[in-house]
């Protein structure tokens, strides 16, 4: 893979794992890019007893809950000798956002809502600072800002594509496809993670 990545961006070497962990959010981020779009319709529509201010509820609760637990896992993940313990966390971080969409197709009551957020809260605490932590190991001396460029391309140019498909998907499918269709993808992503494990056994 770093041969294609080196012959098409004209010989820049691409580390390997920043390779599979920008593939891996590329799947992830192209899945959610799905629903987010059209969730605050989802919630006045679909949930019994909710509307648009649940959408507002339902992030505040989702960025409170992941603000309030990433610290102590970033804390964690840092007194820990290796990366072995970066990639699990972030492996059941991964899980826990993939579960956090299969769930929303039996979401129909508010607190469902509510419920299904803060474990993808937890799932965002656990998965970002592991991540981040591995990732910036592993950027290439000299060509840090190319690599975060490239990260970052790939999953904008992503979730770009994917925000007016989920529309177009919901409109002739209904919800419970799309949500169950942003789980297959995020399991996908969390599957291409298992690539970097082989960088990880020279670091321990």
């Amino acid at each position: 893979m770093r041969t294609v990545f080196r012959s098409f961006f004209g010989g820049v070497k691409v580390s390997q794992v920043v390779q599979f962990m920008t593939l891996s959010d590329f799947m992830m981020m192209s899945g959610w890019g799905l629903m987010s779009p059209v969730i605050a319709v989802f919630f006045s529509e679909q949930v019994k007893g909710g509307s648009v201010a649940l959408a507002g509820l339902a992030a505040t609760v989702y960025f409170l809950v992941k603000s309030i637990v990433q610290i102590p896992v970033a804390r964690f993940i840092d007194r820990q000798r290796g990366e072995w313990d970066d990639w699990w966390v972030m492996i059941i971080g991964s899980l826990l956002i993939s579960l956090s969409a299969f769930l929303y197709v039996f979401v129909s009551l508010p607190w469902h809502v509510i419920a299904v957020q803060i474990l993808y809260g937890f799932g965002g605490a656990l998965s970002f600072p592991s991540w981040v932590a591995i990732f910036t190991r592993h950027l290439d001396k000299r060509e840090e800002g190319f690599e975060w460029s490239l990260y970052y391309t790939s999953v904008d140019i992503g979730s770009a594509l994917t925000a007016g498909f989920g529309g177009l998907l919901i409109a002739a499918f209904g919800y419970k496809p799309v949500f169950a269709l942003v789980g297959i993808a995020s399991l996908i992503g969390t599957a291409f993670l298992a690539g970097i494990t082989h960088n990880l056994l020279k670091r321990t």
